[in-house]
């Protein structure tokens, strides 16, 4: 039986290892969390999850990082269900004769008993008795589940499951989303495992998968450049409605003081009414060089896409790609907002981004920049360029960068590296920032918040 001093601790975990994810928890928040937890109680623990989640949460994107917290701290029960003795080989045929007959039946509590003992049998690992930990990784590349697909589609069909409505293809859609399920079953089991042995708190801050807007561009798998992408509707949503505001606050203007001293005359010169310069602002220009090599690629298909999105508040968008070329992809965005995932593809495909040699070169895609397309940036112009600014040591051609500052409006790189990283090896960003304004730039959350703060009104 829970404590109330335990209970507390563990809602304060909760909270405490949320912030550290991004979550927003205010004392008010959490005051709500520990009256949900007095008046549902702990004896149905989906209804206590829905409950912190409705009082914690702000928006959908946290759940995940949510449940995998939540999990850890509120767990389903302690130890396992075996001696955690490592692999037990001669078991794992029958384990999978048994997940196979549950994925059939999509019987989601026996897929998390079997997750349970797939992690305890085959997920152990160490001299120390009990195991040092358990790795999901281990356990499913052992078990297998994914080799499941035909069998379960077989015993599915041998149960009726083709009167279900499911066609061949939806049937195997459906059998995979089973185990996926399963495989994050097997994550959460584990996590919550080695959780009891090295501390929940520090499992918590450091192995729980962040949310989207917090996934460095550089790391992002292919999933979660997928996830990013499905975010850049909401975000440029956001950020439309913080440039609307800005540019009704800019067009405002400052104080007319010589007008308004004339006007406060019939007050014995006290200004009542202060009267404001007004301004006719213009939507900006804006022209992006992204560098599409390597790694940055996604962090370059990213912001275009954001950018395209945002396209509205801007009088014009003009958008370049590079590597070692530079060319004009515009057009090609225009395209890739009905398939966001192939865009990356299809500007490698038809733009000319290389020549002799398929390494970046700054230097040259800035000079071929200047030279070919000098005339898309004139005063009214705001440059971003994006990119890590590792030119393999070659030249930087700063005259370039130099020529685009001079006919710019305002010019700000964002680069995906690390501070720290800036300047070493091959990196030449110490070199072009002290030529342009260099910021940091390596996740999602990072970028929204610069693009909100630079872009132009």
């Amino acid at each position: 039986m829970s404590t109330p001093a335990d209970l507390a601790g563990r809602l304060t975990g909760l909270v405490g290892a949320l912030r550290s994810h991004g979550v927003r928890i205010g004392t008010g928040e959490t005051v709500d969390a520990g009256r949900a937890v007095a008046a549902l109680g702990l004896t149905d623990r989906e209804l206590l999850r829905e409950g912190l989640a409705a009082t914690l949460l702000h928006g959908t994107g946290q759940r995940a990082v949510f449940d995998q917290v939540f999990d850890l701290y509120f767990p389903r029960g302690v130890g396992g269900p075996g001696g955690g003795s490592g692999d037990r080989s001669g078991d794992r045929e029958e384990l999978r004769e048994r997940l196979a007959a549950a994925l059939a039946d999509d019987d989601t509590a026996l897929l998390r008993q079997l997750a349970a003992e797939a992690v305890d049998g085959l997920g152990g690992y160490g001299s120390s008795p009990g195991s040092d930990g358990w790795s999901s990784h281990q356990t499913l590349d052992r078990l297998r589940p994914q080799t499941l697909l035909a069998r379960v589609r077989a015993d599915v069909r041998a149960r009726g499951g083709s009167d279900t409505g499911f066609a061949d293809r939806l049937l195997d859609d459906e059998i995979r989303r089973r185990i996926e399920a399963f495989r994050g079953m097997v994550a959460a089991e584990a996590r919550r495992r080695v959780a009891e042995r090295r501390g929940r708190d520090r499992i918590a801050r450091r192995a729980v998968a962040p949310t989207a807007d917090r996934v460095d561009f550089l790391s992002a798998g292919r999933e979660q450049l997928s996830e990013l992408r499905r975010t850049v509707q909401p975000l440029a949503r956001k950020l439309a409605t913080r440039l609307a505001a800005r540019r009704r606050r800019a067009a405002r203007g400052s104080i007319d003081l010589r007008r308004t001293l004339r006007g406060s005359l019939s007050t014995g010169g006290v200004p009542m009414r202060p009267i404001l310069r007004r301004r006719r602002p213009v939507r900006p220009e804006l022209v992006l060089l992204c560098d599409v090599s390597g790694s940055v690629s996604g962090f370059s298909d990213f912001t275009m896409l954001l950018v395209q999105a945002l396209h509205d508040q801007f009088s014009k968008v003009r958008v370049f790609a590079f590597v070692n070329r530079i060319d004009e992809v515009t057009g090609l965005l225009e395209h890739g907002r009905a398939d966001p995932e192939g865009l990356g593809a299809r500007i490698r495909a038809e733009a000319t981004l290389t020549g002799w040699h398929g390494s970046s070169d700054y230097g040259m895609a800035l000079g071929e920049f200047a030279q070919r397309y000098g005339a898309a940036v004139t005063p009214r112009t705001t440059v971003f360029v994006l990119g890590d600014a590792r030119n393999n040591n070659l030249d930087p051609n700063l005259a370039a960068v130099r020529e685009i500052t001079g006919q710019a409006r305002r010019v700000y790189w964002l680069n995906p590296e690390p501070h720290s990283l800036w300047g070493t090896g091959d990196s030449a960003a110490p070199e072009y920032a002290k030529l342009v304004e260099m910021h940091e730039c390596r996740t999602a959350g990072q970028l929204g918040g610069l693009i909100g703060r630079l872009l132009p009104v």
